[in-house]
């Protein structure tokens, strides 16, 4: 990070900024999927990460960097690799893509370089990695709130779970199974589908023979559209309550408003005109800029951005300064504050949003704040 000196005029004055200041030049890599099979969530998560620098406090001088790392594995820590080497670069956005994120730990650790992933995958905050900031609430954390919907409010417990194989499906899958255990319910059918997969017509057909009253999803975007989708063609008239991707607008958009009645979802947004003025301007500049109302991978990346460029414009002059922020500060995003546990899990509210069958926007119908896991 390089600090650059500036004459400020008198306008500046009229912002209660001294008449001379520091200019801050630094670059951000963000490093997110935005090609592939989840290039949906990775394209809000790179909207998220613009608009934040967008609205970047004033005296920052921002160079960001887009690197799309794909679906591979080891496509965000070659990105990350080659970042490190920046000398302005002092923290980096990672992708939302769990088994990436778990790659990247590694380097982020020897590089000391803090990361901030919207990731909800478990195992990314469980290495004992101080680099590591987790924006989206931990599979810990929404599942709790996922189940506690399901066996309090909708009074359901023979569960049918569909996940993908990826690390995020199965850490979804992990964690609703124990709690849904842990609440006195069961599962009684469950089968991982591959993220490739176009088909599940087989599934479907092991899962209703199952007679579950309920069915939990853990997928990405394309995944879980597919799935109510065919749900849906087949007549399966049983309560489905998924995780965020169901809730993100370009993925409704995939469906029609009939193919999503009885279909909730958990999240970890929902963001309303008038609440403040803060989430006023944040709505009203995404969806002039983007044409679309932003999601829980937009929301969260643009919080934990802000959050990591206060840092910055709050005195961190270097990563270790800005992994100290983010480690022991509190702050107050557009959708919830944000402050680490001590493992780097910054999130910890929960929302339970529903279709009605009429349209493809969502009602919000349960908040949980201050989630802690079972």
């Amino acid at each position: 990070m390089r600090l650059v000196g500036r004459t400020v005029f008198a306008a500046a004055l009229l912002l209660s900024w001294s008449a001379s200041a520091e200019e801050t030049s630094l670059t951000v890599p963000i490093i997110v999927p935005i090609t592939g099979l989840l290039a949906l969530e990775g394209t809000s998560q790179l909207n998220g990460a613009n608009l934040a620098i967008a609205h970047a406090p004033p005296g920052l001088k921002i160079k960001a960097q887009t690197v799309d790392s794909g679906t591979a594995a080891e496509g965000g820590a070659n990105a990350l690799e080659r970042a490190v080497g920046d000398k302005n670069v002092d923290f980096a956005v990672a992708p939302l893509f769990g088994t990436q994120v778990l790659a990247m730990l590694p380097v982020a650790l020897e590089n000391k370089m803090p990361i901030l992933a919207p990731t909800g995958t478990g195992p990314v905050t469980e290495q004992g990695n101080p680099y590591m900031f987790r924006l989206y609430p931990h599979d810990a954390i929404s599942k709790a709130a996922h189940i506690r919907y399901v066996v309090d409010e909708l009074k359901l417990k023979r569960a049918a779970i569909l996940y993908n194989t990826t690390g995020y499906g199965q850490s979804g899958f992990k964690y609703m199974s124990d709690y849904l255990s842990k609440l006195g319910g069961e599962v009684v059918f469950s089968e991982g589908v591959d993220l490739t997969a176009k088909e599940i017509s087989a599934t479907l057909a092991k899962l209703k023979a199952a007679k579950p009253d309920v069915i939990l999803i853990q997928m990405h975007s394309a995944s879980i559209a597919m799935v109510i989708k065919q749900l849906a063609a087949g007549g399966v008239q049983i309560p489905v309550v998924g995780n965020t991707t169901i809730a993100m607008p370009a993925t409704a958009a995939l469906l029609q408003p009939s193919d999503l009645k009885g279909v909730c979802a958990e999240s970890a947004w929902w963001l309303e005109k008038g609440a403040n003025p803060m989430t006023d301007r944040f709505l009203d500049d995404y969806t002039s800029k983007f044409g679309a109302m932003p999601d829980a991978y937009a929301i969260q990346q643009y919080d934990g951005l802000m959050m990591a460029l206060t840092a910055v414009k709050s005195g961190a002059r270097s990563a270790e300064d800005v992994r100290r922020y983010m480690s022991t500060s509190e702050y107050q995003g557009v959708a919830m504050s944000y402050k680490s546990d001590g493992k780097g899990n910054l999130a910890h509210s929960v929302v339970i949003v529903c279709y009605d069958g009429s349209s493809l926007t969502p009602k919000l119908v349960k908040r949980y704040d201050d989630v802690v896991a079972y």
